[in-house]
């Protein structure tokens, strides 16, 4: 229907792991930045804390944007650009990537006719402008489309799905140009009030900060609302990440707390143990995973993992000296088993000559809608 004080702009809306995302093309979106950026603010209904005006879903991990456009690149299919949008400002972060949206790419491409559907499994090699690096998604096909059913199971996720395979392992030393930043397994960083803290910074998948959860007073079993909830433990979190974003050369301490929130994460880690899942009360044994992890994500704790954090993580765990590769200890498999508040996330890495030339992990991914989204015209002319 025509609406002359109305754009309107095709979208997909797609689960990709335990996330969700409005799915764009480049070529419908305004070429200027900052129209662009004030477009996707009004698509998603930002900043309000309900989001209630657009597609947001008013929580990080469904305020979240994927743009994609056919690839250029010999090395790539398509090009993909991440943003998470922010809910109380008007802001889009485009400083990393996403894992679990990642997982919503290749399905679309394939989809949308940018890529050729090949069955039974149609590799996707997808250029990540956020992060400049090349990564792969392992998408089934079934009579020419994306598979979507299937009896893969991820928590944080109801039911069972396609498995999607994404290595990450092209994305190593991408933000900073090392898998370990400052070049130490482990750094002693001073934190104002607090002390001496003992962290690693690794750079794979998005870059991250490690630090023992018992250095903390923490259990590590924390659930996302006993975090949340205690606003002096998430003022600490947060400085950490401001001092290991300057130290590993991201941002400085300042342009991290306004600019660069997304990255780098901070998580806190420690031995297995058994704990209940606050999605489902789900309870997981110390005997099926390797250590727990909780993950910080725009200053909230995640729900569960995020992707890109699965992959550092799992890289870190197999990079002697870490805080996390001394929770695992040597292994023979490089299977990396990860505790997360709902559940359980794995991640398969490879070294070789000291390299990692694998870092995988899984997800299933569905398309919800698709259609048009309206915006006011007035946002482009302002």
């Amino acid at each position: 229907m025509y609406n002359p004080e109305m754009e309107r702009i095709p979208c997909v809306i797609m689960r990709g792991g335990t996330s969700k995302a409005v799915f764009l093309l480049e070529n419908d979106l305004p070429s200027d930045p900052q129209v662009r950026d004030r477009v996707i603010l009004s698509i998603f209904g930002s900043p309000d804390s309900r989001q209630i005006d657009g597609l947001g879903g008013a929580d990080p991990l469904t305020s979240k944007l994927a743009i994609l456009a056919r690839s250029s690149r010999a090395d790539a299919d398509v090009d993909y650009t991440f943003g998470q949008v922010d809910i109380h400002t008007p802001f889009v972060d485009y400083s990393s990537n996403c894992g679990n949206i990642s997982s919503g790419v290749g399905p679309f491409a394939i989809a949308q006719g940018l890529v050729k559907a090949v069955e039974p499994v149609t590799v996707v090699r997808i250029y990540n402008t956020n992060t400049d690096s090349v990564f792969q998604a392992e998408v089934p096909v079934v009579n020419g489309k994306p598979a979507v059913l299937g009896d893969y199971k991820i928590h944080g996720v109801p039911g069972t799905g396609a498995h999607i395979g994404l290595n990450l392992a092209g994305t190593v030393g991408a933000k900073t140009g090392k898998l370990l930043p400052t070049g130490n397994p482990t750094d002693v960083i001073t934190v104002e009030g607090f002390g001496p803290l003992t962290a690693s910074m690794v750079d794979a998948g998005s870059p991250m900060v490690f630090v023992r959860a018992s250095d903390l007073g923490l259990t590590g079993t924390e659930t996302p609302a006993q975090v949340d909830s205690n606003p002096k433990l998430l003022e600490l979190l947060e400085t950490i990440r401001c001092i290991a974003a300057e130290q590993m050369g991201i941002a400085s301490r300042a342009e991290a707390r306004q600019r660069v929130r997304a990255v780098p994460m901070v998580a806190f880690v420690a031995p297995p143990q058994p704990y209940k899942s606050h999605i489902d009360g789900t309870q997981i044994a110390a005997d099926e995973i390797d250590f727990v992890a909780r993950d910080m994500f725009m200053q909230i704790m995640h729900k569960t993992y995020s992707g890109t954090a699965t992959v550092c993580t799992g890289c870190a765990a197999v990079t002697p000296g870490t805080l996390v590769y001394a929770l695992r200890g040597q292994r023979e498999s490089g299977l990396v088993r990860i505790g997360h508040p709902g559940g359980i996330i794995t991640c398969d890495t490879t070294v070789e000559n000291g390299n990692i030339t694998r870092a995988v992990f899984g997800r299933t991914a569905r398309r919800i809608m698709e259609g048009y989204v309206y915006v006011p015209r007035e946002i482009f002319n302002q």
